[in-house]
This record gives C-alpha cells, sequence and structure tokens, in this order.
C-alpha cells in the first residue's frame, strides 16, 4: 500500500516546513496529487490520518485538504497543450498502471491529438505536491 508511505512522506515534509516557519498549530495542509500517481485518493486521505504522530499537539486538529492535479501534455512538434483522455490511453487499465510506476511510459501509450506524435512534455499531473500548511505560532498577534 504504497498511499501510506506517500501519507508519511508527505506529513513528514509538512512538519519539517511546520518547523522553519515557526508553526506551534498545524490546522491545514493543502496536499494536490498527480493524476499520473494512480492514488485512490480516499485511502490516501485516511492514511494521512493513520500516520499522524499521537504525541505531536501541534497537529491535535489539524485537517487535510487533497486535490486533483489533471495531466497536461505539451508536444514538442507542434506545441499542442493536451489532457489524458485527448491523449488517447486509458488511465485506469494496464496502461495507467505502467505509467504510474514509470511515468516516462507515457510516452509508449499517449499521441498528440494534433499531429500524432509520442514526443511530449508532461507539464502537470505527476508527484505530488505540498501545495500550502496553514497554522499559527503563539507569538501571532490577536
Amino acid at each position: 500500500m504504497h498511499e501510506l508511505a506517500l501519507a508519511d512522506s508527505v506529513l513528514k515534509a509538512a512538519l519539517s516546513a511546520a518547523d522553519d516557519a515557526g508553526l506551534d498549530r498545524v490546522e491545514r495542509i493543502v496536499v494536490r496529487v498527480g493524476e499520473l500517481q494512480q492514488i485512490k485518493r480516499d485511502l490516501f486521505e485516511f492514511s494521512l490520518t493513520e500516520v499522524l504522530p499521537a504525541q505531536d499537539v501541534r497537529l491535535a486538529e489539524v485537517e487535510f485538504d487533497v486535490s486533483e492535479e489533471p495531466v497536461r501534455f505539451q508536444c514538442r512538434s507542434c506545441d499542442t497543450d493536451y489532457g489524458r483522455a485527448d491523449a488517447g490511453f486509458d488511465n485506469d487499465g494496464d496502461e495507467g498502471e505502467a505509467i504510474h510506476f514509470i511515468p516516462e511510459l507515457s510516452h509508449a501509450f499517449a499521441r498528440c491529438p494534433s499531429c500524432g506524435s509520442p514526443d511530449f512534455d508532461i507539464q502537470a499531473g505527476r508527484g505530488i505536491t505540498l501545495v500550502r500548511i496553514d497554522g499559527s505560532s503563539e507569538d501571532d498577534p490577536g
């Protein structure tokens, strides 16, 4: 279950960022998950709550805001910007599973809808991004 390992990594990164920002309390962690990651969102959100260290009072009331970032490709041949549905591959089947493990394999399955080229850059929808951490410190006025 890689969702648990990813959730643990996200939480560690969030706590490190909270330390750097001097936050005594973390209220909200905003995470964006790329469509190519093939993560089961409900399992990932559950995993985030499961990896919370019970002894860390900074996280006592934290909420998670998880959203999905759709994949976007940019054709290197004709400069067309397009999404997964336009690329012609099934993100839920064997193709999606292969791309999940090795995103560069998308070049074997996806084609530019304008010129048919398999030569493109992945512009969005890959990886996991810690977008924002909302919190407060005891030094905050008011």
